[in-house]
């Protein structure tokens, strides 16, 4: 007699199918949490954004669009496609104030960065005191206006306390603000004196990061102050001070303030910087399409400046491992 056996059905282990069931719901809780952090962050991002679009990129847009323009506020815009860049290239004033204004950064760039790393390290290697940190702070505190006015009244030449003194010590008297020559280097030195402290600080915080072990290995092998200096100090600070010469160099051909209320771009356009130039064009001459011309071409040379220091100082490395 032949006995037919059959198997029973195939069934899921009820532990298998608790498992997916409890996998399922964690899934659908997590989408909806992202979902719901998604829109959190969308709240928050939202006015930053807005004030991003509003201030920021529509103006660059508007400034490209009417660089190929001619436009004066009076009359609707008219399309003169490159004629603006063609004029900006053989325009003896505009390179005279490119020049100007490079002149401007490289003093103002070089007595603030040299300045600045000396500030930080005093502060970092000698004393940590909050007191000082803000008293290095103090001259940023100030607008650029208001710093401006100062030191004109300080170095007016008739009746500034700077020029008093120096009569008093038996030199002639010198014309800071009315020379062609000492006008730009003098105007570096009184951004210089009110962006050092801020300058200073970002320093301090990225020396703040380097670990105390290797200087105290370092003065155990018997290495001076100067050599920690130039072997641990400027390697490891080097991410940090890349991006504050970036900062800087940006800030510094945007300079404007400081000469508008010192000099106006004189004497004879020694300080006629780009963007005193620009202003002039825009708002004096109500040249708008032009000035928008030269507003775009500076944007093109400070992003070009940019892309190229941030590859030569390789600010995205460190060497803290």
């Amino acid at each position: 007699m032949t006995i037919a056996s059959s198997s029973p059905p195939s069934r899921l282990p009820l532990g298998g199918a608790t498992e997916a069931g409890t996998k399922h719901r964690t899934r659908r809780t997590g989408a909806a949490e992202s979902r719901g952090d998604g829109r959190l962050a969308a709240v928050f991002i939202a006015p930053a954004l807005l004030g991003f679009t509003v201030f920021l990129l529509w103006p660059t847009l508007r400034g490209i669009y009417l660089s190929f323009t001619r436009f004066n506020l009076l009359t609707p815009a008219e399309w003169v496609g490159l004629d603006n860049y063609v004029r900006m290239v053989h325009d003896p004033i505009f390179w005279d104030s490119l020049s100007v204004t490079v002149e401007y950064v490289v003093i103002n760039i070089g007595v603030q960065t040299v300045s600045a790393l000396a500030i930080a390290v005093l502060l970092q290697r000698l004393t940590q005191s909050a007191v000082l940190r803000g008293i290095v702070l103090t001259p940023y505190l100030m607008s650029n206006v208001v710093a401006g006015i100062v030191w004109l009244w300080i170095l007016d030449t008739q009746l500034g306390i700077g020029n008093e003194i120096i009569s008093a010590i038996g030199f002639d008297r010198i014309p800071f603000l009315a020379d062609e020559t000492w006008a730009i280097p003098t105007i570096a030195l009184i951004n210089v004196w009110r962006h050092v402290g801020y300058t200073a600080l970002l320093l301090f915080a990225g020396l703040q990061a380097i670990p105390n072990d290797m200087y105290e290995a370092a003065k155990v092998d018997g290495a001076s102050e100067w050599r920690m200096f130039w072997r641990i100090t400027m390697p490891l600070l080097r991410p940090v001070l890349a991006v504050v010469l970036i900062m800087t160099v940006i800030g510094s051909f945007q300079v404007f303030d400081t000469v508008a209320v010192t000099t106006a771009g004189g004497p004879a356009n020694a300080t006629n910087v780009l963007q005193y130039y620009i202003y002039g064009a825009a708002f004096g001459r109500f040249q708008f399409g032009y000035a928008s011309a030269m507003s775009v071409a500076l944007l093109v040379v400070l992003s070009a400046i940019t892309i190229l220091q941030y590859r030569l100082t390789r600010a995205g490395q460190s060497d803290l491992g």
